[in-house]
């Protein structure tokens, strides 16, 4: 596969949602009517008949969008003028007493305006003879209609227009149904339109109260009703069927009209026949007739018959829409033809389906009514699943019962996948979907994982990666609304607002409860999962892209393994209620000072995501966890920063955004490895993290976000059987590693069956998703992932995205040009790093100091450094801050591990390397990660550097104004000049007055 010509533009084929189809549908609204009539007639229709309001009131009552609008002109003259200066979507040409002029306005105006349909109304049924007689040519009239005091005509001449336009366009977007009426006699489809109209969207009116969720949707939904066609002869109608036999939803046709040139009186028998034959599944058909005699005609080809001659015309026809369309309720009955059950609505008729005797499931399924009725409600893809059933092919009704509610569900997840979908008990286990909890923005850690699950089922990666499942783990979300209505219901704002001492807040949150219906909904909720869970924070700023940042709220995770379901239900609330809490913690306080909002400004939902992994001799972890980058600032050899890294780890993924000793390597390149041997050796991963299933009884309040988490050591892994592919064996009589863990020599993790050899397409699939997520998103991207080597249900092993956050880069063109200075005023030149911009006017200098620097002691430097860093908070001054190692690492052995709060007002970060103590950037750390979207400068300078170097020596000169015994405050006399080039990746610190 080559990915530089993979394009985001050429893979992405978006699902359209129900809401994006409706939009596309009806392009072509009438808008403005031109009724051409005389005055009387014009008075006739507009005034006696109030027509108006009627047709206002017709368009308001079934929840179409805004009428058109009817402009009225009396005489031929007046409508060409207006024609010439008004645009019209139809014209209505009234054929009142003179007919003739009539027909001649129509002639000229369709002459001069060939391409606005133009429809006749003739003024009563006794003036039809004229226009249906023998030798009248009216091929400039679209269609001909007559008025019977009826405002309803109008509506039906309106959508008449509109089908014939939209027909071709709504099938093949929307999958619209399409109802054919085959009559040439103006009298009787000008009364059969606005009937078939008017139940056709009062039956669409019903379906859309039941699910739609605003007045615009429901208006959006009317478009998807089925369209009525009008047909007055043989040929056209054949034409219409062959063209859209895939949507046929009836054929309503009377007996005697035009086939072949002239007047057959079997017409209609044949064209039904002809409609049987063709269409790959029967659709209800109607034969009408004055003659009674051909009821039995009509029988022998399996058509309902209406005799055109009763009294109950039109309500013989609604009587056939509701009984053979499927429209109305269901009415579940016996093998006698008895009702025993109704179903009003889809939730119902599955309701019922469940339940129903055997004799009604047969009766019904051997008729095809549940197809039927399901067709009729728009639900298509179920009806035409279960047209294909018959019931023989089943050896038990209840195998059939089986089946068929197996398509209610796989139809219905199909449409929910990728998308947020509102909380539903059976949807909870599914990684294919959001479920949304309650009410409120997912937040901004939310908003990606939505995000990343939407891109997934929209793009088919079988193809693009196979024999690997790429998915995200089962979320669902508590919206953001519910941590408003928390504080409110519980009357915390003025306690939690009023104190900035966090273990009172936190009492308070403990001591509160939520709602009834969210509590409700979390108790169905461990009913349900019964995984172990991650209860993550989704503040509003969290992996934004306008201010992103990273480990500053809490997470916890539970095991969710406790026997008694209570206390899991209390552990799941507990965690939430902690999370909400975090909001008020140092470091988020730190933060919200740094990027100047308030923290009552910030609005907190809560993920709930199955925790990706697999028990293990009483641990629970994945294979390989790890985090992506699209941008490396740090590249080696012949790679470049756009080609990006990734650090992985055996274990939870804490121990990579901890900035813990993990193995970094290049997706373009993964079989690039500059470091030496003994490198790798004295670097590879020691330890890693898991759930300790163990322990059930965990105290979140007491032990914190791990509580659970228990550290173990790599040999660990080896025994669970997760280094097999995921480490080399150090071999001592060759000095090299060899691949896999055979033989007695030390487990390196380096995953070179993997990288190097392709056992999964580990290297390839981050290639490709950096690529793709960094054109979705417009900027660098960081993705964390795990990969869970033990097959799935298919087979394959799953590659899990668990958050995706933009890499935010400024690049300022700061040139830095070291011929021009003074080498003996540089306090530091770097060319590892990011950063970018001037700035001067910075003074101070925290380091740690070389001479005392003891790894041991790494923790109490940390909090050294947090003392000094509260200091500048209270002057709200900036300082360089510089010391050994990785900064902000979990791990104290690798460097100072600090969190954000306690450097807060570092403008620029120095890691130095010291002998015996090699420099490794915390890059993948929520730590590297928060610098960044910061725009803190970020540099290294490696010891023994023939090119970057570090003046300590200028540091020991200058005035202390704190020194802690590890860690040293210094002021210069003149602000620094501090230059930052974040595209060359080089900064230089020097004195004013050397440059």
């Amino acid at each position: 596969m080559d990915i530089d010509k993979i394009t985001l533009a050429g893979i992405y084929k978006r699902k359209k949602t129900d809401r994006d189809i409706f939009q596309e549908l009806m392009p072509t609204k009438i808008k403005e009517v031109l009724l051409i009539a005389t005055l009387y007639d014009s008075y006739a229709i507009v005034r006696e008949g109030q027509f108006s309001d009627k047709i206002f009131g017709e368009y308001l009552q079934l929840n179409l969008s805004a009428a058109p609008r009817f402009t009225s002109v009396n005489s031929r003259e007046d409508a060409l003028l207006t024609l010439e200066h008004r645009d019209f979507d139809l014209i209505i040409v009234m054929a009142g007493i003179d007919k003739f002029a009539a027909v001649e306005t129509a002639r000229e105006i369709g002459t001069l305006h060939p391409r606005i349909p133009l429809l006749l109304l003739a003024n009563n049924n006794a003036d039809l003879k004229f226009f249906q007689s023998e030798g009248r040519n009216f091929d400039f009239i679209d269609r001909i209609f007559v008025w019977n005091g009826n405002s309803n005509v109008f509506l039906a001449m309106i959508k008449y227009v509109e089908d014939k336009k939209n027909v071709a366009r709504d099938t093949q977007n929307g999958n619209v149904r399409v109802i054919l009426l085959v009559e040439d006699s103006i009298q009787y489809y000008s009364r059969y339109l606005p009937m078939l109209y008017s139940t056709v969207m009062t039956q669409t009116q019903i379906l859309v109260e039941e699910d739609a969720k605003n007045e615009l949707h429901k208006i959006l939904k009317m478009r998807g009703r089925p369209k009525v066609l009008l047909a007055d002869n043989y040929e056209d109608a054949v034409k219409i069927i062959n063209h859209y036999r895939r949507y046929m939803l009836c054929v309503i046709s009377d007996v005697k009209f035009v086939k072949d040139g002239k007047e057959d009186n079997d017409a209609g028998i044949e064209l039904l026949k002809f409609t049987n034959s063709v269409l790959k599944y029967p659709v209800p058909v109607l034969l009408q007739s004055h003659d009674i005699a051909n009821e039995d005609r009509a029988k022998s080809i399996n058509a309902d018959f209406i005799n055109k001659n009763s009294e109950s015309l039109s309500m013989d026809i609604l009587n056939f829409l509701y009984r053979r369309l499927g429209f109305g309720s269901f009415i579940f009955k016996r093998e006698d033809g008895n009702p025993i059950a109704k179903a009003d609505n889809l939730q119902e008729f599955q309701e019922k389906f469940r339940e129903i005797p055997v004799e009604s499931l047969i009766y019904h399924g051997e008729r095809n009514s549940f197809s039927t009725w399901l067709m009729a409600r728009g639900e298509i893809n179920m009806a035409e699943r279960l047209r294909e059933v018959k019931t023989e092919d089943f050896d038990s009704p209840e195998d059939l019962r089986t089946f068929c509610l197996n398509i209610f569900q796989e139809v219905r997840f199909e449409k929910f996948k990728g998308t947020i979908v509102n909380f539903e008990s059976s949807l909870l286990n599914s990684n294919r979907l959001i479920v949304r909890m309650s009410k409120g923005s997912l937040g901004g850690k939310g908003r990606g994982i939505a995000f990343m699950c939407h891109f997934i089922e929209n793009i088919d990666f079988t193809r693009l990666v196979p024999g690997l499942n790429i998915c995200i783990p089962a979320t669902t979300v508590i919206g953001s609304l519910e941590f408003g209505k928390f504080i409110e219901i519980n009357n915390l704002y003025d306690k939690i607002y009023s104190t900035s001492d966090y273990e009172t807040i936190r009492g308070y949150f403990l001591d509160a409860d939520f709602d009834e219906k969210l509590k409700y909904r979390l108790m169905e909720f461990v009913k349900i999962i019964n995984k172990p869970l991650a209860v993550r924070s989704s503040g509003m700023f969290e992996d934004s892209l306008l201010q992103p940042f990273s480990g500053v709220y809490s997470t916890y995770i539970i095991p969710n393994n406790h026997p008694d379901i209570k206390v899991r239900y209390e552990q799941l609330i507990t965690a939430i209620k902690l999370v909400y809490a975090s909001v008020f913690t140092e470091s988020a306080k730190a933060y919200f000072d740094a990027i100047y909002y308030k923290i009552e400004e910030e609005e907190m939902a809560v993920l709930i995501q199955e925790l990706v992994g697999q028990e293990r001799n009483g641990k629970y972890y994945p294979g390989i966890s790890g985090v992506a980058q699209s941008y490396n600032y740090y590249p080696i050899s012949y790679m470049k920063p756009e080609d990006g890294f990734s650090v992985a780890a055996v274990g939870l993924g804490m121990y990579v955004v901890g900035g813990e000793n993990s193995y970094r390597f290049c997706p373009k390149y993964p079989g690039l490895n500059a470091t030496s041997v003994r490198d790798l050796i004295r670097d590879s991963q020691k330890n890693f993290y898991a759930l300790d299933l163990s322990a059930p009884d965990i105290d979140l309040v007491e032990g914190g976000e791990n509580a659970a988490i228990r550290k173990y050591r790599i040999s660990e892994a080896e025994s669970d059987g997760t280094l097999d592919h995921a480490a080399s064996t150090y071999s001592i009589e060759n000095d090299e590693l060899v691949p896999g863990i055979m033989g007695s020599g030390p487990k390196i993790v380096d995953f070179a069956n993997i990288l190097k050899y392709n056992y999964l397409p580990l290297a390839e699939t981050l290639q490709l998703m950096l690529k793709l997520f960094k054109e979705a998103m417009g900027s660098p991207v960081e993705i964390e992932y795990a990969l869970e080597l033990d097959p799935a249900s298919n087979g394959y092993p799953t590659f899990y995205l668990l958050q995706i956050k933009p890499l935010i880069r400024i690049e300022d063109q700061v040139e830095i040009d070291l011929g021009t200075i003074d080498r003996e005023g540089v306090l530091m030149y770097a060319e590892m790093g990011m950063g970018n911009g001037r700035i001067e006017n910075i003074r101070d200098v925290v380091y740690a100091d070389p001479g005392m620097f003891d790894r041991t002691k790494t923790r109490q430097m940390a909090e050294e450094i947090n003392q000094i860093n509260r200091y500048f908070e209270s002057q709200n001054k900036e300082y360089i801050l510089i010391g050994p190692g990785r900064w902000g690492s979990r791990d104290p052995f690798t460097g100072i591990p600090v969190w954000w709060a306690q450097i807060s007002k570092a403008r620029v970060i120095v890691e130095m390397g010291l002998a015996d103590f090699p420099l490794d950037a915390s890059l993948g750390s929520h730590f590297f990660h928060n610098v960044t979207s910061m725009n803190v400068g970020y540099f290294s300078v490696p010891h023994n550097s023939k090119t970057a170097r570090l003046n300590m020596d200028e540091l020991k000169e200058q005035k202390i104004v704190h020194d802690t015994g590890f860690i040293k405050h210094v002021e210069f006399e003149k602000p620094l000049l501090i230059l930052m080039n974040g595209r060359k990746r080089h900064a230089l610190i020097c004195l004013q007055d050397q440059h």
